[in-house]
């Protein structure tokens, strides 16, 4: 399935090395494009090895690419300063890479590998968030904020506090949100991720729910609807990441968003929003 006027691209994570396999396996089952996770070791530095990542991504048009940082432990607004010097400087070498690659939106985490907000700074956080922002914007690059399933970004009212104060744009995990302590205590409902500021969401990562370390995969169509559904109401939202990292579970979650495009179609739910690549 392709995007159009109505519907949102559907990528897939570069979870196969092999990028012929990769670009052949995401033609075949009709994705649109490929969301480029890098890691602390995988981020290119070298002049040399940026040419070649450039090479690489070229070689998967025609499919769409975008980029996400999976940093841990790289938080700009830690406590120690040299931490924090250190994580912002990695960041914007990540945004420097996706601006030389052509890439118009970076996605990032707070809080990524802790299990405690201690080491981090509130002020400091939003201070170097809004920094590395207008850093972003000036390569060319839509800096996005990633909720978690635990910490400051697992909270609604923070979370909305983070995108306002640094004027970030924003990735919804529905996984992610869906098992947030303040959803599950049915202090704050998934919504509330959104209700804020809707425009500011350009990326979505689609699953059902996080376990651990995994992403799982929708069982029916019923395990994702209201959250597809609530998507379909971010009129910037046009990129859609089925998070799952294992050709089984990808392909039933294909299956399942395919089936709810469908049963909204049928029933004139869908929702016009203009296509950004």
């Amino acid at each position: 399935m392709t995007a159009n006027g109505n519907r949102p691209k559907l990528a897939c994570c570069n979870f196969i090395e092999d990028l012929g396999e990769l670009r052949a396996f995401a033609l075949e089952h009709g994705f649109d494009g490929i969301d480029w996770s890098f890691k602390p070791a995988t981020l290119p530095v070298r002049p040399a090895e940026q040419s070649r990542l450039l090479a690489a991504i070229r070689s998967l048009e025609p499919l769409a690419v975008r980029y996400h940082c999976a940093f841990p432990n790289t938080d700009p607004g830690a406590t120690a300063a040299a931490e924090a010097a250190q994580a912002t400087e990695r960041l914007r070498q990540a945004c420097r890479v996706v601006s030389k690659l052509g890439g118009r939106h970076l996605t990032m985490h707070i809080g990524l590998g802790l299990e405690s907000t201690v080491p981090l700074s509130w002020d400091r956080t939003v201070a170097a968030l809004g920094e590395l922002v207008r850093f972003a914007d000036n390569l060319g690059v839509g800096l996005c904020l990633e909720n978690l399933a635990w910490g400051w970004t697992s909270r609604p009212e923070l979370y909305e506090k983070l995108i306002r104060k640094s004027g970030a744009r924003a990735t919804l995990d529905i996984g992610h949100a869906r098992v947030s302590p303040s959803v599950q205590s049915r202090q704050y409902e998934v919504e509330d991720f959104v209700a804020p500021h809707p425009e500011r969401f350009l990326n979505a990562h689609v699953y059902h729910l996080e376990e651990g370390d995994r992403h799982l995969p929708p069982a029916r169509l019923f395990d994702l609807e209201d959250r597809l559904r609530l998507l379909q109401t971010l009129p910037a939202c046009d990129w859609w990441v089925l998070e799952l990292r294992e050709k089984g579970p990808l392909l039933q979650t294909l299956q399942v968003v395919r089936a709810y495009f469908e049963t909204a179609a049928a029933a004139g739910e869908e929702t016009p929003r203009a296509a950004q690549a």
